[in-house]
């Protein structure tokens, strides 16, 4: 069984990175704003981009220029986001913690600093595309892009002066940091697991932010590494959790 170096040795001794779009929220918001503000050609975009034919960066970048609302609109649709399950205890729990936690995500800044303010949760360091209002509409800067990433938002580079690194996310934009962090936690059924059970990756699959409230009290209350088997006794004897290292 596969042991991680990850212990709750005080609150420094690891950061959390967490996406947003369908991992603290509900829905991609993204793709919400899309699907309702945007042209139908805004998914002929996304198929190119699934397809490797254009960067992440490239689809945004167009995509957001189609959208078609003005301000009032954009805050009204806002408003209806709903978060995940169990988020505002998780920030809760982190902040008693002392854990250091960042939301980096490859999504609208804006979009983004309204949703959680709404949820009284405005003072959390976000790093994010760069969402600005112009007269023709919308258009998209990338200050956290690296000449060598496709991404708008380089999770590498953002998380590269915190480490151990745990990652929450759910899917694609997740996948290079996967590949680096000491541990993932990845929304279960999504792409992110499905590419961390592929690739061998140390990963707990979850449902929402009260497992992971659980599974960080696991290592809240072990020694200087955690084990599989002492996760699973923790959580519940039924757990399907699976670390896709356990050797198991």
């Amino acid at each position: 069984m596969r042991n991680l170096s990850l212990g709750w040795k005080n609150s420094g001794s690891f950061s959390i990175i967490c996406d947003f779009d369908n991992t603290i929220t509900s829905v991609d918001t993204t793709d919400a704003l899309l699907s309702r503000f945007a042209p139908p050609e805004w998914e002929e975009i996304e198929r190119q981009w699934v397809a490797g034919h254009i960067t992440a960066r490239e689809c945004m970048a167009q995509q957001i220029g189609m959208l078609d609302l003005n301000l009032a609109d954009l805050h009204n649709f806002l408003d209806k986001i709903s978060l995940d399950k169990g988020f505002k205890e998780f920030i809760a729990f982190v902040r008693r913690q002392k854990i250091n936690l960042t939301v980096v995500s490859d999504g609208l800044d804006y979009v983004i600093r309204h949703v959680l303010a709404r949820h009284g949760l405005q003072d959390i360091p976000i790093i994010a595309n760069q969402l600005r209002i112009v007269e023709s509409g919308y258009e998209l800067a990338f200050p956290h892009s690296r000449e060598n990433c496709g991404s708008g938002v380089c999770k590498c580079a953002a998380a590269a002066s915190q480490s151990p690194v745990i990652l929450i996310g759910d899917g694609r934009s997740d996948f290079c940091l996967a590949s680096r962090a000491a541990l993932v936690l990845a929304k279960r059924g999504l792409s992110l697991e499905a590419y961390c059970r592929e690739n061998s990756l140390n990963y707990l699959p979850y449902d929402d932010f009260y497992k992971i409230i659980r599974i960080l009290d696991c290592l809240q209350h072990s020694q200087s590494v955690f084990h599989y088997n002492e996760i699973l006794r923790r959580l519940s004897p039924e757990s399907e959790i699976k670390l896709a290292r356990s050797g198991g």
